[in-house]
């Protein structure tokens, strides 16, 4: 039931690597304390990919508000900053209309950006995004490399052959602004935060748990989730395979699967291995940044509630009113 509070004017934050039951949190938290949950997951702000990137289902959204799930075409590019823009905007919305914005998600650079910004780099021009990928289409990933050895040695030195995304960025800021990437982010940071007080929650499962999590719901995916015809409509839209969205977890792997290059078992276990390490990054962020977060380790709902609600409520009665 929902309580009897000020309308607030801080926002819940919480971050959780994939499969820590976010989501479910969430959804009990709006409807305690009269939320509306903002994506925070780079992933799940793109349509067509719901299974395969653990996005609420839709009967999930439609408990609660929710707020830039799938709002953009999986052709598109969300940068960190758009993405920030989008959430301040959904923000000042939920406040204006006495709301608690309660953002969810497990991407780390995005709360960064919305609680100290970033520093601004000069937009890239369409012609050469397009020229590097199609590029990189062609070629492959080697050709990229080389000529980001050649142009910013440091920042190639920090990647590998298989970082597609971040290889293109690294290339395409210093062939557009002739300045490195790293040059660019040791630049303090600048551009619109969040304002206000902020109750920092942290999901930090043990280990073992999570990874069976993580496996399960794979299962579940493929098997009866329907995450193969998912992938493969979005596929059928020939799509540029560079796209943010083109690289989501299991898209490239369900892909390979499609074209016959990898067996089905051979499929699963690469994306359950490649999931696995994907939340042992998101659960090292949490532990270098999310330090002094309100954490819990709880493994069920009700308990997860009863670490959380109390130290919500005395937020809001106390700083986020």
């Amino acid at each position: 039931m929902e309580q009897e509070i000020p309308s607030p004017k801080g926002c819940v934050l919480l971050a959780g690597p994939t499969a820590s039951g976010k989501s479910a949190l969430a959804i009990s938290m709006a409807k305690e304390f009269g939320g509306v949950i903002i994506n925070a997951d780079s992933m799940q702000v793109y349509s067509g990919l719901r299974v395969i990137t653990a996005r609420p289902s839709a009967e999930e959204e439609a408990e609660v508000p929710h707020r830039l799930y799938g709002v953009l075409e999986p052709d598109d590019f969300c940068s960190a900053a758009r993405w920030r823009d989008m959430a301040l905007a959904e923000i000042d919305s939920c406040h204006a209309k006495g709301q608690l914005p309660i953002l969810v998600g497990g991407t780390g650079l995005y709360f960064e950006i919305l609680t100290k910004g970033i520093a601004e780099i000069p937009t890239i021009s369409d012609e050469l995004r397009q020229d590097l990928r199609a590029l990189q289409q062609k070629e492959g990933n080697e050709i990229i490399y080389r000529r980001l050895q050649q142009k910013d040695p440091e920042m190639a030195a920090k990647l590998n052959l298989g970082d597609s995304q971040r290889l293109l960025r690294a290339l395409e800021v210093v062939e557009e602004t002739g300045i490195p990437l790293g040059t660019w982010q040791k630049k303090a940071a600048e551009g619109p935060v969040l304002e206000g007080p902020r109750a920092w929650l942290a999901l930090k499962p043990e280990r073992e748990w999570l990874y069976d999590r993580c496996n399960k719901r794979l299962d579940w995916m493929i098997d009866e989730g329907g995450a193969i015809d998912e992938v493969k409509a979005v596929l059928a839209r020939n799509l540029d395979p560079s796209l943010p969205a083109m690289k989501a977890l299991g898209v490239p792997e369900i892909a390979n699967y499609l074209d016959k290059s990898i067996t089905k078992d051979e499929m699963v276990e690469t994306i359950k291995r490649q999931t696995r390490r994907y939340a042992k990054r998101q659960m090292t962020w949490i532990r270098n940044k999310m330090s002094e977060a309100k954490g819990s380790s709880a493994q069920h709902l009700e308990s997860l509630q009863s670490d959380f609600f109390p130290f919500i409520r005395q937020f809001l009665l106390t700083k986020g009113k």
